[in-house]
């Protein structure tokens, strides 16, 4: 079975602090911890602004079933307007390696 990595990049939305953005992303948790295929999280803040979260997922099929649903849940209004969508970029890709 391959680990599918769900990558997103992007900035924030004029206005929104780094600190207020982490306590919305931690508003998604149970979602993410309660979704079939989660395998674990990171969020991380680059010196260029730049965000990015990487979630892997057990398999192509958990990660897109997340990402239709995402969007649904009641965080998601706020979530989203706290990024600067021209920025958000989103990819899967095949986990090949993991060490840990």
């Amino acid at each position: 079975m391959t680990h599918v990595a769900e990558i997103v990049t992007f900035t924030l939305a004029e206005g929104t602090s780094p600190e207020a953005f982490v306590k919305l992303s931690q508003s998604t948790e149970s979602f993410v911890r309660a979704a079939p295929g989660f395998a674990h999280r990171h969020l991380s803040h680059g010196e260029d602004g730049r965000w990015t979260d990487y979630v892997v997922w057990q398999d192509m099929n958990a990660a897109q079933t997340a990402a239709a649903e995402f969007p649904q849940q009641e965080f998601a209004p706020a979530l989203m307007a706290a990024i600067n969508p021209e920025s958000l970029q989103m990819r899967h890709e095949a986990v090949l390696w993991n060490m840990t």
